[in-house]
């Protein structure tokens, strides 16, 4: 009797390691789709264009030419040609009271949306462990990411930035079988394919810019991992490498326990750092480019 329990239990256990092995490392679902941006709704006081109108144009009344009775000598009194007064007449002649330029128009100044190029950007995360008793550095990345910006150069406090989106299912790392964990067990990405950052405010930005020259700031907002949403803020760098091309890099250190994620376990795995970095080295240009 004894010896059947100890086999029906050997069996319960081969049965769930064999299960929690195809949870772990079966084969994750594939991007849906190539990333694309959220667009970005810009809230700006800035007027539209509008047209300056010609100056008004009033009417001066000029007087009707009379002609002149010029008195006969020859002729007496009675005889003598009577002139009737005649009324003033007036003919209504439109006459600009300044001579007018041609109309010209206001071009309203604003903020320029810029979008993040996926080709030549990329999101990762990197977290240290020890690995069969050597330290490693253990990266992650991908190129899907997507996001816009709104810039003003005249008004840099007032940038907006838009909603940051990472499509975990593209994740890769040095290893099919971490990689497999990560998005089956970690990540859980058949369910939940993005991890997206929403920011609300930021922080910390320069009064002024100019091309060529590096600034830094801080994004705060939400980041939502699986069904986890936390505030957490990003340190930022953008270089304005031309008018027309922004290149930078944010970067965010958080206890990967914040997250609610947990790490399984791994015989070849000593130790995982308590700590994860986030990271976003971006490039973008006017979104109408990309």
């Amino acid at each position: 009797m004894k010896r059947t329990i100890a086999i029906v239990l050997g069996i319960l256990v081969v049965v769930a390691i064999a299960a929690a092995a195809f949870t772990v490392f079966k084969k994750p679902e594939e991007a849906s789709a190539p990333i694309a941006a959220v667009p970005l709704v810009v809230e700006t006081t800035e007027p539209a264009a509008v047209a300056t109108s010609a100056p008004e144009l009033t009417a001066t009344a000029v007087p009707e030419p009379t002609a002149t009775v010029v008195p006969d000598p020859t002729a007496t009194e009675e005889t003598q040609p009577v002139v009737e007064p005649v009324a003033e007449a007036t003919v209504a002649e439109v006459q600009p009271t300044e001579t007018p330029a041609e109309a010209t128009t206001e071009t309203a100044s604003g903020p320029t949306i810029f979008e993040i190029v996926p080709a030549e950007s990329q999101a990762r995360f990197v977290i240290n462990e020890v690995l069969r008793g050597s330290p490693k550095t253990v990266i992650g990345a991908t190129d899907q990411v997507s996001g816009q910006l709104a810039v003003d150069p005249s008004d840099p406090a007032a940038t907006q930035v838009g909603v940051i989106q990472v499509n975990a299912r593209t994740l890769a790392t040095d290893s099919n079988m971490r990689d497999r964990a990560l998005k089956n067990w970690i990540l859980q990405t058949n369910d939940y394919e993005f991890v997206t950052f929403e920011p609300s405010e930021v922080l910390s930005m320069p009064a002024s810019v100019a091309v060529g020259e590096s600034f830094s700031f801080q994004l705060a907002g939400n980041l939502t991992v699986r069904d986890t949403t936390v505030p957490v803020t990003f340190d930022v760098t953008v270089t304005p490498v031309s008018e027309t091309r922004l290149e930078g890099m944010a970067t965010l250190t958080i206890p990967y326990q914040d997250l609610n994620v947990s790490i399984p376990d791994s015989p070849s795995v000593d130790t995982v750092s308590d700590d994860l970095t986030l990271e976003l080295e971006f490039v973008a240009i006017p979104a109408g480019d990309v």
